[in-house]
């Protein structure tokens, strides 16, 4: 006797649905799995035998072999314990119909369904392959309401899933919650006394999707500006947050951002974080690290040279093509990574170096803090800005600050001016893009050759600084880049050559 059941595995963010076949055989009592899984897999065969009893079942004293096709894809996680209990009941008990149904969930040893992770890209998984109705847990229905085209059951127990299939009772209905949560209070730039040069910065950032790092001493603002700056982006497509609400589910992280929330995600990572941890890996299928967490937002990196140069490093690809492989030996997972970078540095290990208490450092500290970020790393960040120490009075003197809200007003008008308010604005513009978009007057042409030759700008350097330029013209309103929007922008490559 065969019976399947429909389940689904994840790969990245791109889920593949997998048959649970259970055959049921004479000979003496075994249960075996097979199908490329791992430990947790292996271990459903002491999580499912009592769930069956406890529920109410009969367990079959023969045996049993339950196959998780395609077999050459690598499977992980408890999320296939429910689909595997109910292919082994259907397998003797013709009453369970099965039609049309997907199932995700752990069982518990008392034959409660358990949450798991990853449920929302296998919810959308499903629905693109034709499935009609899923059950999940119950605390994941919600979650899994938010996949179009398909029909959501939460199931408490086994038993009551049962029930459901062999028409004895209902199960709880999946509601998607569709209005955005209330938005959290984001840190306002009016926070931030003085400092006006560096608000310019984050304000060019904001309309181009540029990333940008500060240098200046301890206790400037650094990290308060940085923390300011979602503030000054618009809301996310509705889309877009779906993408970054599946990255979190895979990472079981959705109680630290609502699913429906439309703001964009800002990551902060500590300098000692793991390789795998920055750019995604760990044992098994890599899973998703701060970059793809910061997808659609930002990934603030505080004390930048603090970072391990290899961990820095590993930035490159993604920063370029705004997405992240890590190879393992089962397999390649590929994760999206589109984010702004905005980065803090210190001048100097002690953090004195050009102010008047003088630095300490020694010329090998020096050097040895100074290459932690590598050229080709610089050349991926378009603003670069000093943020000096203030003065008494640039903290407790003059008027007030201008708000995040009407900063934001002009950065949703630029990136509208372009056509790119549901985008990462210029800084996603390819080289042809850019120069049509640009449309540089003849001397701010004149002005970029010069000050190439000077700073010696590669190609992608040519290129970054034309989008920076074509932001502040943005931002100016100008339909062509002039003189002094190019000037401007070189002015923070030129900050960056110091």
């Amino acid at each position: 006797m065969i019976a399947f059941a429909i389940s689904c595995a994840t790969r990245g963010l791109a889920g593949v649905p997998v048959t649970v076949e259970a055959d049921i055989a004479n000979g003496l009592p075994a249960f075996t799995i097979v199908g490329l899984t791992d430990r947790a897999i292996q271990e459903a065969r002491e999580r499912v035998k009592p769930a069956i009893r406890n529920a109410g079942f009969k367990f079959p004293q023969r045996r049993v072999t339950v196959n998780l096709a395609p077999a050459e894809l690598p499977k992980e996680g408890t999320g296939f314990d429910l689909a595997i209990a109910i292919a082994v009941l259907r397998a003797e008990d013709p009453s369970i119909r099965l039609d049309g149904l997907a199932f995700l969930g752990e069982l518990a040893l008392d034959g409660s369904v358990r949450p798991v992770t990853g449920v929302l890209p296998m919810a959308r998984c499903l629905a693109d392959a034709g499935t009609k109705r899923l059950i999940v847990p119950v605390e994941n229905a919600p979650e899994a309401a938010l996949a179009d085209g398909v029909e959501v059951l939460g199931a408490a127990s086994l038993q009551a899933c049962v029930e459901y299939l062999r028409g004895d009772g209902p199960l709880v209905a999946g509601v998607r919650d569709a209005s955005p949560p209330s938005p959290a209070a984001e840190p306002d730039l009016a926070a931030v006394r003085g400092q006006g040069h560096a608000k310019r910065a984050l304000e060019i950032a904001a309309a181009g999707g540029h990333n940008l790092l500060m240098t200046g001493p301890p206790g400037a603002g650094k990290t308060m500006l940085a923390r300011t700056f979602p503030s000054l982006l618009p809301d996310l497509t509705p889309e877009a947050a779906l993408e970054v609400a599946a990255i979190y589910s895979l990472r079981g992280s959705l109680r630290e951002r609502p699913p429906t929330t439309l703001r964009p995600p800002f990551r902060a990572p500590h300098h000692s974080i793991s390789r795998a941890g920055l750019v995604g890996g760990g044992t098994g299928l890599a899973q998703p690290g701060e970059i793809s967490l910061a997808n659609q937002g930002v990934l603030f990196l505080d004390e930048l040279c603090e970072f391990s140069r290899q961990h820095l490093e590993a930035l490159r690809q993604p920063l370029e093509e705004h997405s992240v492989t890590v190879a393992r030996a089962r397999a390649a997972v590929t994760y999206p990574a589109d984010f702004m970078l905005i980065g803090a540095s210190n001048p100097c290990p002690c953090g004195h170096l050009g102010d008047a208490q003088g630095c300490t450092c020694e010329p090998r500290q020096l050097t040895a803090y100074n290459t932690k970020i590598s050229g080709p790393i610089k050349d991926r960040i378009d603003l670069v800005v000093s943020v000096p120490r203030q003065e008494y009075r640039d903290i407790f003197g003059g008027a007030d600050e201008e708000p995040s809200a009407a900063v934001r007003g002009r950065v949703d008008a630029a990136r509208h001016r372009r056509g790119e308010g549901d985008g990462h604005g210029n800084a996603a513009l390819n080289g042809r893009e850019i120069l049509a978009a640009a449309r540089a007057t003849a001397p701010a042409r004149r002005l970029l050759a010069l000050s190439g030759e000077r700073l010696h700008l590669s190609a992608r350097g040519f290129f970054r600084v034309l989008r920076v330029a074509r932001t502040i013209s943005d931002l100016a309103g100008e339909d062509r880049v002039g003189e002094d929007a190019l000037a401007e922008a070189l002015h923070y490559r030129i900050e960056m050559a110091g």
